[in-house]
């Protein structure tokens, strides 16, 4: 055969080809939105403050902030922010910001300084990197001074035009440490804006750079933010924390006013971000997107009491409902502070100014907003002239070329009303023009939708039907077929490839748009080539096995419906986690369905698999949002203890009996294991309650978590090669050396669900050897009666496989969902991370979560590679055949990613489509993994086959 249908090659291509394809999201949903080469449009020409203080509380969620909280030593409310809030009621405009996904600080932070919303895929770029060249506000200021979070400030210095613009005062990354009093971090902030202040009076220099117009001052506020992961946004820590900026705002403003002796001062008060019940953030719930935005000073309209509206159940709590709030888009605040200071939009911005905020005449007003739009429009310009040189038969936006004719009838239309003093109905036209140029953007990003959705499209079908063709020829056929002659199908292939290309080159299409055209090339060609030994394949595995009939086409037909049904299931358990529960509850059944014989004897192994499944149902149905609790943090870690001691106790006595030995070195490796979970739950108790209590993660506990956390991993290794006659002992033994790590890094029901997964996926071992075992000996008493001689080595794999498949498919599924939803970036918890890891490092962090998260995959995988030799099948045939089906998954969440609409909705489109495309390459690594974890069973195996 050839090198194509190699399987190393097969599996060498299905890595590069769904890492390949795992961009295409952002390479057709999420286009960044920047353009360069506008013209600059200055926001007003009489700009009513000379400077702004831009103050963003990390974080910070508008509940929290302006909600009254009962405080049980006084006896009665009170509120976190009670200047804040004054400013509110007495001088200035308030309003939710509503952020967009991520709601991590980087693209929050972006949004309000640059005006626009960044591609998703910019967040994994990092902090301070800044990987396109934005403008952004402080690019447009005379000068900016910024202080807070090494994280966020030099990606707007190093990614200014002039970076002698913009000062940076920052702490080091050792202050944000979760253990500590988080407003140490923005004491720090306010003591540099002293120090600036103090050096002003004796540094004519500085004094002179302070007093220019169009200058910007900005204070990233990261306690509040630190405190929420640390201890929850409705922890007494997080309520601190903003009482402690609100104190600080206070004592700035007199500072400025005593220094200034002026009124020409804007103050805008905002956050990048909210913060979840549980201390995280990323994705779009409503708890992370609604941040306040609190606006005062020079330029800022004045509370609105005559009418005010704007309010809902949100706001109703915060006693705000005799003024009026004004929500805005995040990116709005860019083009508000442009406004407030005088400066140009920032070029990329598609914020809408705000107007509700703006204390001026109807003629100012009209003339920002008219500067607002142009702007906007100016970015669609540059951009559809770069689209219509790059696109065959361009087409323009049909909404701007029919609204009179034509743009520049627009923007004139705008102007004679302007010249004309009709303000209003040029504040409306502005407005009608600002969604009108967006609109037009938008309908740029999507021009090449259609061919880009279609050709991904191929590329995953192209893959399903290679590797099906791949397994049908590695583990069915029963003789190999020669590849028809494919030099038409090649010329064929090749000049399909070339003529995309031959487009691509011409649209300036970046590199990975080729990519995602040769693999569906590759795929279909080569399946081309070798239909035969699909079509034969199949033939086999549907239809005939082993001389006989197994099939008939109603079967054939509700066995489909049936696979249909049950993936399409799993992709509705993305969004709601309760289907798990029911297909666990359907699945406790199976035994009974599948063999009477097997049930009836094997009694007590069919009453463990259904209790098993049934206590799987409840984790599925348990909350994500989890509080720490100690209790059952312990209570796993006993559980965990009583089966390991269990398991040593059973291996001893078998030894002293006289059945089969257990080795003293084995025994050693149990019991040292079982020793590091004792130890993991005395520091993880010890840990827990020195953070509870405020004092910080002792440096000891810190050294025996981490050395517990390797050694545990580490431990089992020294046992891979010895050989061993029981199965079993080496589960217990993955069993344990992962124990730890569900003590160490969980905060609620983690650990409990990895012992009954444990216990349920051993059920499931013992049960499918049972079965096939029954299945085998009726199929040998069939043959022996019509005289013919059994056969003899490994079989290959019949249809009635393929549901071990997709049973091993559904665990993988249980594996990511049952202890929480993982397509929710907000879901996860860093307080069992705090117990390792008390600086803050969000990569590092991740990494200890995402190990948490694959830990499971390791005994799944080794459960997987048991049955394969029990079974008496191939090495690598059931992950083969799984590799082969789970692409219909991704091809369902390729098609339900979202780009408007919902923040929650868009974020979880993009979890649910990178888990279903990474779970090949899971898959892949899980069948290299699993040969390491069961290597030195397979005697036993064989002993077993030849008591048989």
């Amino acid at each position: 055969m050839s090198n194509r249908l190699g399987k190393q090659s097969v599996l060498l291509i299905g890595i590069l080809f769904h890492l390949t394809y795992l961009w295409s999201i952002f390479d057709i949903y999420f286009v960044t939105p920047l353009v360069h080469g506008m013209q600059h449009f200055v926001s007003t020409e009489t700009a009513p403050a000379t400077r702004l203080f831009l103050i963003v509380g990390d974080g910070l969620r508008a509940d929290k902030c302006l909600e009254p909280r009962y405080n049980l030593t006084l006896g009665e409310y009170e509120y976190a922010a009670p200047f804040i809030r004054s400013k509110v009621l007495e001088e200035g405009t308030f309003g939710v910001s509503h952020t967009r996904m991520p709601t991590e600080s980087r693209p929050g932070h972006v949004a309000i300084i640059a005006g626009f919303y960044e591609d998703v895929s910019a967040v994994t770029k990092g902090w301070k990197e800044n990987p396109v060249n934005f403008d952004s506000v402080f690019n447009q200021s005379r000068h900016t001074w910024s202080f807070g979070s090494p994280d966020i400030l030099p990606m707007f210095a190093q990614g200014a035009s002039d970076e002698n613009r913009i000062d940076t005062f920052m702490y080091g990354h050792e202050f944000e440490d979760f253990t500590m009093d988080t407003r140490d971090l923005d004491t720090f902030v306010f003591d540099k804006l002293d120090d600036l202040f103090l050096n002003a009076t004796k540094d004519p220099q500085l004094n002179a750079a302070l007093r220019q117009d169009k200058v910007v001052f900005f204070l990233h506020l990261l306690g509040i933010d630190t405190a929420g992961h640390a201890s929850r946004p409705y922890s007494l820590q997080y309520y601190q924390n903003i009482q402690h900026i609100d104190a600080g705002i206070r004592r700035l403003e007199q500072q400025v006013n005593d220094f200034y002796k002026d009124d020409k001062t804007a103050w805008v008060f905002t956050a990048d971000h909210g913060m979840s019940d549980w201390g995280s953030h990323g994705d779009g719930h409503p708890d992370n997107t609604r941040t306040p935005l609190i606006a005062w000073g020079a330029g800022v309209a004045k509370p609105d009491k005559i009418n005010p509206t704007g309010h809902d159940d949100f706001s109703r709590p915060w006693n705000l409902n005799n003024v009026k709030r004004v929500d805005v888009e995040q990116a709005d605040i860019a083009s508000l502070m442009s406004y407030l200071v005088g400066l140009n939009y920032p070029g990329n911005s598609v914020g809408k100014l705000p107007l509700e905020f703006v204390d001026a005449d109807l003629k100012i007003k009209s003339r920002a907003i008219v500067a607002n739009a142009f702007e906007i429009l100016e970015q669609y310009r540059v951009k559809e002239q770069h689209t219509s040189e790059t696109q065959v038969n361009f087409k323009r936006f049909s909404l701007i070329e029919n609204s009179i004719s034509s743009l520049p009838k627009l923007t004139s239309r705008l102007l004679q009303l302007e010249s004309d003093g009709e303000y209003e109905a040029t504040i409306r036209l502005s407005i009608e023009l600002i969604d009108l140029g967006l609109k037009g953007l938008r309908y740029l990003q999507t021009y090449n939708w259609l061919f880009l959705r279609s050709l991904v499209t191929i590329g995953f079908v192209g893959w399903i039907l290679y590797a099906l063709t791949a397994f049908l020829d590695f583990y069915i056929l029963p003789e190999k077929f020669q590849p028809s002659n494919g030099a038409v199908l090649t010329i064929t292939a090749l000049g399909s490839l070339l003529s995309i290309f031959g487009m691509f080159y011409f649209q300036q299409a970046p590199l990975m748009h080729y990519l995602y055209a040769v693999f569906p090339a590759f795929f279909l060609e080569t399946v081309l080539e070798y239909r035969v030994s699909l079509f034969e394949g199949l033939k086999i595995l549907v239809w005939n096995s082993k001389g006989k009939v197994q099939n008939t086409p109603v079967k054939l037909f509700f066995q489909i419906i049936a696979v249909a049904l049950l993936m399409e299931a799993i992709v509705y358990g993305y969004f709601h986690r309760e289907v798990f529960s029911v297909i666990y509850a359907l699945l406790s059944f199976w035994p009974l369905i599948q063999s009477r014989d097997v049930s009836r004897q094997n009694k007590s192994l069919v009453v463990g698999w259904f209790i098993s499944c049934l206590l799987m149902t409840t984790f599925t149905l348990l909350p994500v949002i989890k509080i720490e609790s100690i209790l059952q943090i312990i209570l796993a870690g006993v559980l965990m203890t009583v089966i390991g001691l269990g398991g040593i106790i059973y291996l001893i006595k078998r030894s002293l009996n006289g059945g089969s030995r257990t080795s003293v070195f084995t025994l050693t490796i149990l019991g040292s294991q079982l020793g590091l979970l004792v130890l993991s739950m005395i520091v993880t108790f010890s840990t827990v309650q020195s953070l509870a209590e405020g004092n910080g993660l002792p440096f000891g506990n810190q050294v025996v978590g981490w050395l517990v956390l390797v050694g545990s991993i580490l431990l089992p290794f020294a046992h891979i090669k010895e050989k061993n006659h029981d199965y079993r002992t080496r589960l217990l033994l993955l069993f344990l050396s992962f124990s730890p790590t569900f003590v160490l890094l969980t905060i609620s029901y983690e650990g409990l669900f990895y012992v009954v997964f444990f216990i349920n996926l051993v059920f499931w071992v013992d049960l499918e050897t049972k079965v096939y075992d029954d299945r085998k000996k009726r199929e040998l008493i069939a043959v022996s009666s019509n005289g013919i001689k059994p056969g003899t080595g490994e079989r290959r794999l019949e249809l009635a496989d393929i549901r071990i498949a997709l049973f091993f498919f559904f665990l993988t599924q249980i594996a990511f969902f049952g202890t929480g939803n993982i397509a929710s970036i907000s879901s996860f918890s860093l307080d069992s991370v705090y117990r390792l890891l008390p600086v803050f490092d969000p990569f590092a962090m991740g990494a200890l979560l995402i190990f948490k998260i694959l830990v499971p995959f390791a005994i799944i995988s080794a459960d997987l590679g048991i049955l394969t030799q029990r079974l008496g099948v191939k090495p690598s045939s059931l992950f083969t055949m799984v590799l082969s089906i789970s692409d219909v998954l991704t091809l369902n969440f390729f098609y339900l990613v979202l780009d408007e609409g919902s923040w929650l909705d868009i974020g979880m489109s993009i979890s649910h489509y990178c888990i279903a495309s990474l779970l090949c390459v899971f898959v892949i690594a899980l069948e290299y993994f699993s040969e390491t974890l069961i290597s030195g069973i397979t005697l036993e195996i064989n002993a077993d086959a030849k008591l048989k």
